[in-house]
């Protein structure tokens, strides 16, 4: 199998992929704007080749990118990202080279959180009320129906950028005055709990492995307020939010990817509420988190799912998984009772990796993380609540 991958050096954990493609005895080529010689080791034992580009927004460089992979190594198999970002381009390339995978006419639900409520719709999921931002009056009448606060957000961006709350008339002011000319979309705001329903669907559309995150914020609060951030993964998934996670899964057609659906979790009577799709891995280290919730390699199932055709569904209970893992995420801007020192003398027996997190990654993360994992949450608890004192 030749197996082009995009940017496999970031995010930083996406190296594992190639190892695993590797390990399963695919060829694998890569397409990069970084230069060769700033790859990590790891990375440059495991490719065929590695294309470098000037621009990886540059279409002219990434064809002839597969120009030479195809005139070289044969046909092309599989093209992937992983990445939001680069969502659209893995389409157009899939589209251009006629490989398997979503194609440019396939992605627009899967980039637009508008349509994204429609398929949740069909799903019989409740949505937050939305629309697409119009008119001054027509905003007006929509806030009307649901109060304030409401959210905003564009309707195909990526992450929680440019996202806002909006509390009063005055704050809507400031928006239509500052805000950018794409598409944005408007929420009623919902108090509830974030809960997401993550996992890997094979080329059937049959769901070989999922689990579930619980965030002690949401990931917009987390980056306007600058709150510590801090989730973990259950070792058993509630009934409701899987029931919820399989339909919108069967809803948007999703195959042979990563998925990572989120939810609200309302107070009081519990009622699930859908959020957003992403068709990819969840963010940051949770696929790690994954990896030590379980005691697998993620990395190498999915490798081998895509170049043998199989998922080793026996390596984790789907009912009861091993471990709950926590993500811990400090910042530098704040004080904390604990110094790193003293946090892994006091946790340390709980403590399953702990590194600095890339810029990118510390508005909606923090600077600093910790995962920590235990079979039993009451463990879990404590240490999150002495890391973050």
């Amino acid at each position: 199998m030749n197996f082009v991958f995009i940017s496999p050096y970031f995010p930083v954990n996406y190296y594992r992929f190639c190892i695993g493609l590797k390990e399963a005895r695919a060829n694998v080529l890569a397409i990069g704007d970084m230069p060769y010689e700033n790859l990590r080791d790891e990375l440059k034992w495991v490719l065929k080749e590695y294309y470098r580009v000037d621009d990886l927004h540059n279409r002219d460089q990434l064809q002839a990118a597969c120009d030479h992979f195809t005139h070289r190594y044969g046909k092309i198999d599989r093209i992937e990202s992983h990445n939001e970002y680069w969502l659209e381009t893995d389409a157009w390339l899939r589209t251009m080279y006629n490989v398997p995978g979503l194609k440019l006419d396939e992605i627009g639900v899967m980039k637009s959180k508008i349509r994204m409520k429609e398929i949740f719709s069909s799903a019989g999921i409740a949505v937050a009320r939305g629309q697409i931002v119009g008119s001054w009056d027509e905003t007006l009448q929509f806030i009307s129906q649901v109060g304030y606060p409401v959210i905003v957000k564009p309707d195909t961006g990526v992450g929680a950028s440019n996202t806002c709350r909006i509390n009063n008339e005055e704050d809507l002011a400031k928006f239509f005055a500052y805000r950018s000319h794409c598409p944005y979309i408007m929420e009623e705001f919902i108090e509830g709990q974030i809960h997401t329903f993550d996992g890997l669907v094979d080329d059937q559309g049959n769901i070989v492995f999922y689990t579930s995150h619980v965030y002690n914020d949401g990931i917009m609060e987390c980056v306007l307020d600058q709150l510590d951030v801090t989730f973990y993964s259950e070792r058993h998934v509630p009934a409701d939010l899987e029931d919820a996670g399989r339909r919108s899964v069967a809803a948007f057609g999703i195959k042979e990817r990563f998925f990572h659906l989120e939810f609200f979790r309302l107070p009081g009577e519990g009622k699930i509420v859908a959020l957003e799709a992403n068709m990819r891995p969840p963010g940051g280290p949770i696929l790690d988190m994954m990896n030590f919730a379980n005691d697998i390699n993620i990395y190498q199932e999915w490798a081998n799912m895509i170049v043998q055709g199989k998922f080793n569904t026996a390596i984790y209970d789907q009912n009861l998984r091993k471990y709950y893992c926590a993500f811990v995420g400090r910042r530098k801007s704040r004080q904390y009772n604990l110094s790193h020192e003293e946090v892994i003398d006091r946790c340390g027996r709980f403590i399953a990796a702990h590194e600095s997190l890339p810029a990118v990654y510390s508005q909606a993360m923090g600077d600093y993380f910790y995962l920590i994992r235990s079979p039993e949450y009451d463990e879990i608890a404590e240490a999150r609540k002495l890391i973050l004192a």
